[in-house]
C-alpha cells in the first residue's frame, strides 16, 4: 500500500545515502527498520510480561522447604 510521511530534509538525506550505502532502496530501509521497531516492541512486551509471571511465582500447594530441607545431601 502506499502512503506518504514528512521527513525532515536532514534525516530524509541521511536515510537516502544509507540506502545507497547498503545497495538497498529507501523503502527497504524504511520496511526494515519498521519492521524492527514493532518486533522489539513485542519482545519487549513479551519479556515484560514473563518478568511478571516469574515474580507473581507458583503457587502449587504444600509448604515451602527450610533451608536446611533445601541443602539436605543424598
Amino acid at each position: 500500500m502506499k502512503t506518504t510521511i514528512d521527513l525532515p530534509d536532514d534525516l530524509l538525506h541521511r536515510a537516502k545515502v544509507a540506502a545507497a550505502q547498503r545497495k538497498t532502496t529507501l523503502k527497504e530501509l524504511v520496511q526494515t527498520g519498521l519492521d524492527w521497531v514493532l518486533r522489539s516492541e513485542a519482545e519487549t512486551a513479551d519479556r515484560s510480561a514473563a518478568l511478571a509471571r516469574l515474580r507473581k511465582g507458583l503457587r502449587l500447594g504444600g509448604q515451602p522447604l527450610t533451608r536446611d530441607q533445601a541443602h539436605e545431601r543424598q
